[in-house]
C-alpha cells in the first residue's frame, strides 16, 4: 500500500455512476415494484437489494481491491433510478474524512449495485449489460477536486 501517514486528514467525497442496460419489459417490471405493484421478478425487491449491495460493497472495497486502504466512511448513498424505456441509472457518493480518498469505493458501489440487479433479474433478462460505470466527480485531498466534464447523467 502506498504511505499515507504524512498526509493531512481533509474532508473527501467521490460520486460514481454507471448503468443496467436491459430489456424494455425488465425494467417495467421494476417500475412495478417501484409503485408498490405485483410484479414478475422471482427474488424480490431489486431495488433494495442493489442499495444494499452497494452501499455494503463500499464498506468491504479494502477486502476486495488489493493495496486498498480501509477506510471509516462518513457516508455511503446508492441511488438507482430509470433512465428511458431500457436502462437502469446507479450513482454512488461516498464521504469521509481521511487521508486518502473514496474513489474506489463509490466505484466499487456501483460495480457490486449493478451486478445485483443483474443478480436480482437474470431470471427473465439474460441480456443485460452493465456499462458505463466512471467516477465524475472527487473532491478533497493534495490533487485537488476532479469533475468529468463530458458526463451526462
Amino acid at each position: 500500500m502506498v504511505d499515507v501517514s504524512a498526509k493531512s486528514e481533509t474532508d473527501r467525497t467521490a460520486v460514481a455512476r454507471g448503468r443496467v442496460v436491459m430489456q424494455p419489459a425488465t425494467l417495467a417490471m421494476i417500475r412495478e415494484q417501484m409503485a408498490g405493484e405485483t410484479s414478475d421478478l422471482p427474488k424480490g425487491d431489486v431495488l433494495g437489494v442493489a442499495r444494499l449491495a452497494g452501499l455494503m460493497a463500499a464498506k468491504r472495497t479494502s477486502d476486495l481491491i488489493p493495496l486498498c486502504h480501509p477506510l471509516p466512511l462518513s457516508a455511503v448513498d446508492v441511488a438507482l433510478t430509470p433512465e428511458g424505456e431500457d436502462s437502469l441509472a446507479i450513482e454512488a457518493t461516498v464521504r469521509t474524512v481521511g487521508r486518502t480518498g473514496v474513489e474506489m469505493e463509490a466505484l466499487t458501489a456501483v460495480s457490486v449495485a449493478a451486478l445485483a440487479v443483474y443478480d436480482m433479474c437474470k431470471a427473465v433478462d439474460r441480456g443485460m449489460r452493465i456499462a458505463d460505470v466512471r467516477l465524475v466527480r472527487k473532491t478533497g485531498g493534495v490533487s485537488g477536486d476532479f469533475e468529468r466534464l463530458d458526463d451526462e447523467g
